[in-house]
């Protein structure tokens, strides 16, 4: 199939963007890969730490017979539910590992946050940070430099991209993403957020809201809406980084038991076949491009803006929000999951998941086939779906969606369009997930109420303030401000506010991902209010344009008022709060030195 001609112009836009950064990494990374192997290169005294604690077995085979020694970096714990699945995963790798002459090792354990635990506490403003921690505890885990091959165990929020972020500094390393899966569906996305509506009225109590809550989220497995866990496992698929149709497998099923001894069969698959296919190869910029045109035809997390430009940027490639929302005009969307609909990610994978989405761009010419990927035959094995076959795996075309609620090809689908949208104008550059929003609420036109946090912005809501027509702005959200926290909380009394027929809209530059629902939404606003953006010149009552269909962001001040107008500052006391309690002392150096969102908010560079 021809290429589409933006994702052509897109893609190579990226190249010569890219060609200098790219091509000292590529070099980097060949260097790494023409030494000798650890086991030889290292003296012998840092060959016996490194393996003392094998068995005698796995031990010989290493030093010994030269075996493949495979790196397991591990998201494990057993107080997330997403994460817990993990615990018995390594001793699965290692006995796969031996059966073919090979060995594993657990390189690093990495921390694994829920932002659903910390949302509106101060422990979520380590949520987006912890990204970057995770990049470097991956980083420390594999510096041992004793490893052939890597296995990374990861599935949510900030812990996939860190993981990647992280094994892409390691890109001689020949790597495959382990997903967990979905728990199974709950009660229903819609019915949760009807129960947290009440409960921002005072209609429901916090029993009533908490039996809600417990019995959407209640069991091993990812929380089953499409958010920035569920978008992280559809493009891993797109990347062609997992084994083909392992994303939505729930914990549960003895499938996904063969899914895991799968990628220690492909890793080993890539070395013993000496395909030269390191992950810092594979992500190239086609890679890049198709996890976004995989993002956009699944209205997926709004995160990915953020974290796929530090993703690129490990592998010394350079995009930016203008390469998103060019291709937003031509993919369609293929998919209807929950924000974007009600289905949940398990009605997604029953209707044909990934490998459909996946099929239909590459018919379409919309994402890159011919692109390396951790299998030998490409990105179409990720057009069909696993089985059971006896005591092994085999795989079977996915055919017609299988319901066209939830899935529809690319000549029939939700909309022409993709799910997100770049807003720009005299308040920044942000983004809206234009998607989840009914169309008439596509522009929204109001005076602004200006909040310094999203506690101000609650207690304006509770005390009947904001029943009116409003634009309501929380600034100093940023991450120089205080880590850039997701806002999720004020997604239910925004709701109450439009259901009763007021026209409303959030802005931020702050985070608020899937979460927003159908309410509009202009979020990561950069660059943010503590670095001197534009939203420190608003004022309450100023009339803002939110305009989803032009892709604007206006506040309709006289051009000459606006610009002498003194920007506000974030106050001392405030600055202060933000960086003390539940560890937030530590990342102090990481608020500093995070760039804006556009430019993946990344800490290292």
């Amino acid at each position: 199939m021809k290429l589409h001609p933006v994702l052509e112009a897109v893609t190579q836009r990226i190249r010569e963007r890219s060609a200098p950064t790219r091509s000292a990494y590529l070099a980097r990374i060949a260097a790494a890969a023409d030494r000798d192997r650890g086991a030889d290169r290292l003296g012998c005294a840092n060959v016996a730490h490194a393996f003392a604690g094998l068995p005698e077995n796995d031990k010989f085979r290493v030093v010994a017979e030269r075996a493949p020694n495979i790196a397991i970096v591990n998201s494990y714990n057993d107080m997330l539910s997403a994460h817990a699945p993990f615990g018995s995963f390594p001793n699965i790798i290692k006995d796969e590992a031996r059966k073919h002459g090979a060995t594993a090792q657990v390189a690093a354990g990495v921390p694994a946050m829920c932002d659903g635990v910390t949302q509106g506490t101060a422990g979520m403003e380590l949520s987006l940070f912890s990204r970057d921690t995770i990049a470097m505890a991956t980083a420390v885990g594999l510096t041992h430099d004793v490893f052939d091959a890597a296995l990374m165990l990861g599935i949510c929020d900030k812990i996939v991209p860190g993981l990647l972020i992280g094994a892409l500094h390691f890109g001689h390393l020949p790597t495959v993403f382990v997903p967990g899966g979905p728990m199974p569906s709950g009660l229903s996305n819609n019915e949760k957020a009807r129960v947290r509506e009440q409960a921002a009225q005072g209609l429901v109590g916090r029993a009533e809201l908490l039996e809600a809550e417990s019995k959407a989220y209640h069991s091993p497995g990812t929380c089953t809406f499409y958010g920035t866990a569920n978008s992280n496992q559809m493009l891993m698929e797109a990347m062609g980084l997992h084994v083909p149709g392992s994303a939505f497998v729930q914990p549960q099923k003895q499938l996904r038991e063969e899914l895991t001894r799968e990628a220690v069969r492909t890793a080993l698959g890539i070395l013993k076949g000496r395909r030269f296919a390191p992950i810092g190869q594979l992500v190239d910029e086609r890679c890049i491009a198709n996890a976004m045109a995989a993002l956009l035809a699944t209205g997926g997390s709004t995160n990915h803006l953020i974290h796929w430009v530090a993703v690129a940027r490990a592998a010394g490639i350079v995009i930016d929000w203008d390469d998103f929302d060019r291709l937003s005009d031509v993919v369609p969307l293929l998919s209807r999951v929950y924000p974007n609909g009600s289905a949940d990610v398990n009605a997604f994978q029953e209707a044909g998941g990934p490998g459909y989405v996946i099929r239909e761009l590459l018919d379409a010419g919309l994402m890159h086939e011919d692109v390396l990927t951790v299998r030998a035959g490409g990105l179409r094995e990720y057009t069909r779906e696993p089985y059971a076959q006896g005591a092994g795996l085999a795989w079977r075309p996915i055919g017609a969606s299988r319901d066209d609620s939830v899935v529809r090809p690319a000549a029939q689908p939700f909309s022409p369009t993709g799910g997100l949208k770049l807003l720009t104008g005299n308040l920044g550059r942000c983004v809206i997930k234009v998607s989840a929003v009914p169309a008439d609420r596509h522009v929204i036109e109001a005076p602004a109420r200006i909040f310094d946090s999203q506690e101000a912005m609650l207690a304006a809501f509770k005390a009947g303030e904001l029943e009116r027509d409003v634009v309501c702005v929380v600034r100093w959200q940023g991450p120089r401000a205080n880590g850039m926290p997701e806002l999720h909380k004020l997604t239910p009394p925004l709701a109450v506010l439009q259901g009763k027929g007021f026209r409303v809209a959030l802005v931020t530059d702050g985070r608020m991902s899937g979460a927003s629902g159908k309410v509009p939404a202009a979020i990561h606003v950069s660059p943010e209010a503590a670095a001197g953006g534009p939203l420190a010149r608003l004022r309450d009552g100023d009339v803002v344009r939110l305009d989803g269909v032009a892709g604007t962001l206006q506040a309709l001040v006289d051009a000459a008022e606006w610009d002498a107008r003194t920007p506000a500052t974030i106050s001392d006391a405030q600055r202060d709060a933000n960086g003390l309690g539940l560890g937030r002392e530590l990342f102090a150096g990481m608020r500093r030195n995070a760039l804006a969102a556009e430019e993946g908010a990344c800490t290292w560079l």
